[in-house]
C-alpha cells in the first residue's frame, strides 16, 4: 500500500505529465519545384527523355516531380490530342497537389502545349513552357507525310493549326515561354520556325532535331529557364 507521501508523488507525475505538450507532429512535405510535364515529338515517345530527366534529379528534382506524357502522335493536335494534354494536367496537379505545372515539349510536342495553353485554359495551370525544336511556324518537311498523317497537315506552314497558333499573341497569358533552336535542324524548315515572339530564344548552334534532347547545354538552359 502506498503511503500518503508516494501517492501525492504520484499524483504530483501524473499532473506534470498532462501539462506536458504533445511532440509537434512533422510538417507535410512542401512540393520544391513545379512538376514538369514532358510531351515528346512525332513518331516518339515517353523514353526520349531518359536524359534530361537524369539532369534534372541530379540539379534537385525528385522522380515524383517529373511526368513523361505519352500520346497518339497521328492525331489530331487542336481536336483530340492538346484535350487529352490538359486532362492528363490535371491528373498531375492533383497527384501532386501543385497550382501549376512545367511543360518542357519536343517538335510536335511543342504545338500541342501551345494549343493546350492558348485554347485549353492553360494559361492559369502553366507557369513555364519550353519549345525544344518545336515547328512553331510549321515546317516544310511535314508536307512528306500530311497526305496520310493529320498530325503532319497540322505541321505544315499556313494549317489550320499554325495559323490559330500564331494568331494574335504568340505566347499569351502570364507563362513565361523559351524556345531553343538549331541552325542546322533537317526536321524543321526553315529553322527560324521555332523561335516565338514574346519567348526567351535561345540558338543552340549546329545540332540536329533529336540531338537538343541529349544536349548538355541545352539542358542546363532548359533547366536554368524553369528556375527563373
Amino acid at each position: 500500500m502506498l503511503t500518503p507521501r508516494q501517492r501525492l508523488l504520484a499524483l504530483l507525475t501524473l499532473c506534470l505529465a498532462l501539462l506536458a505538450p504533445f511532440p509537434a507532429r512533422a510538417a507535410t512535405p512542401v512540393q520544391s519545384h513545379n512538376p514538369v510535364v514532358f510531351i515528346h515529338g512525332y513518331n516518339a515517345d515517353p523514353g526520349v527523355w531518359g536524359g534530361l530527366r537524369e539532369d534534372m534529379r541530379a540539379a534537385g528534382y525528385a522522380d515524383s516531380e517529373l511526368f513523361s506524357w505519352g500520346y497518339d502522335t497521328h492525331r489530331s493536335v487542336n481536336e483530340v490530342v492538346a484535350g487529352q494534354l490538359g486532362a492528363y494536367v490535371d491528373q498531375v496537379r492533383r497527384q501532386t497537389g501543385a497550382a501549376k505545372v512545367d511543360i518542357v515539349a519536343h517538335s510536335l510536342g511543342s504545338l500541342v502545349g501551345r494549343w493546350y495553353v492558348k485554347f485549353g485554359g492553360g494559361t492559369a495551370t502553366v507557369d513555364h513552357w519550353v519549345s525544344l525544336a518545336g515547328p512553331n511556324h510549321g515546317t516544310s518537311t511535314a508536307w512528306a507525310c500530311a497526305l496520310w498523317d493529320q498530325a503532319c497537315r497540322d505541321m505544315t506552314p499556313g494549317s489550320y493549326v499554325v495559323k490559330n497558333l500564331n494568331a494574335g499573341d504568340e505566347t499569351p497569358g502570364a507563362v513565361k515561354y523559351a524556345t531553343f533552336w538549331s541552325n542546322c535542324d533537317e526536321v524543321v524548315n526553315p529553322d527560324d520556325s521555332v523561335p516565338l515572339a514574346g519567348a526567351a530564344n535561345t540558338p543552340v548552334g549546329c545540332l540536329g532535331h533529336n540531338d537538343l534532347l541529349g544536349d548538355d547545354a541545352t539542358s542546363a538552359g532548359v533547366r536554368a529557364f524553369l528556375a527563373s
